[in-house]
């Protein structure tokens, strides 16, 4: 009987956007990371064969900018191969190029950013859906992004919202994704450039003790849906 994969594809999109706490969580249930830093020029996997996941990580562009970023095309390819197939988070950019790859739409610098912790409201949708099940119907996130999902795919159904950005959390399927981070902690929202949050409308001291003061709720919550996200490997 040949055993079942345990290891977890990650993609890197950005030097400064890895896999933070998931390392971590992976570990707690016994899984493997193996990630490829598309940013660096590894090259991506043409399927999810041997393994049990795909994690898509965040990056600063849109899903589109091929010339810009010449590895999102495979990206693109591997959320096809891997849908319906193993189980699929996409963060940030990973989440805009789930809803670009099947059929939604996403424009850069869409609305009024948001950097930071942030409320953010679970719909009813959520209520059945099998990470979400059982939270508080306002949960707190860190976000970091101008970019927005601004129409979702035809099948994708929508589980999270906020004041600033309506397409918080989707799913298609067995996939998910997410616009905020639920890997980043406090540690590196404290490296953030103090004068980008400025120009963005940040105050950058309130910024980092937010992600400070609810640093236990953020684990708690994140934590827990991303378990749930594991728990659906093999």
């Amino acid at each position: 009987m040949t055993p079942l994969p345990t290891s977890v594809l990650i993609i890197e999109n950005d030097r400064d956007s890895g896999p933070g706490r998931l390392l971590d969580w992976l570990d707690e249930r016994g899984l493997s990371p193996i990630v490829v830093r598309a940013w660096d020029g590894e090259p991506i996997p043409g399927s999810v064969d041997g393994h049990a996941a795909l994690i898509m990580l965040g990056g600063g562009m849109l899903p589109d900018e091929d010339e810009r970023s010449p590895w999102l095309p495979a990206e693109r390819s591997l959320l096809q191969d891997a849908h319906g197939r193993v189980p699929v988070l996409g963060i940030c950019l990973g989440a805009q190029l789930l809803a670009h790859t099947f059929g939604g739409e996403v424009q850069g610098k869409y609305g009024q950013p948001e950097k930071g912790v942030t409320s953010l409201t679970v719909l009813p949708a959520g209520a059945d859906d099998v990470l979400l099940a059982g939270l508080p119907s306002t949960v707190r996130a860190v976000e970091s992004h101008q970019d927005q999902i601004t129409r979702l795919p035809e099948d994708a159904v929508l589980l999270m919202s906020s004041a600033r950005c309506t397409n918080q959390m989707l799913r298609i399927g067995q996939s998910w994704g997410v616009q905020f981070h639920p890997e980043v902690e406090a540690e590196r929202v404290r490296r953030w450039q103090p004068a980008r949050l400025r120009s963005l409308g940040f105050d950058p001291d309130a910024v980092v003790a937010d992600a400070e003061r609810y640093a236990v709720e953020l684990e708690k919550t994140w934590s827990t849906v991303v378990g749930r996200f594991l728990s659906l490997v093999g």
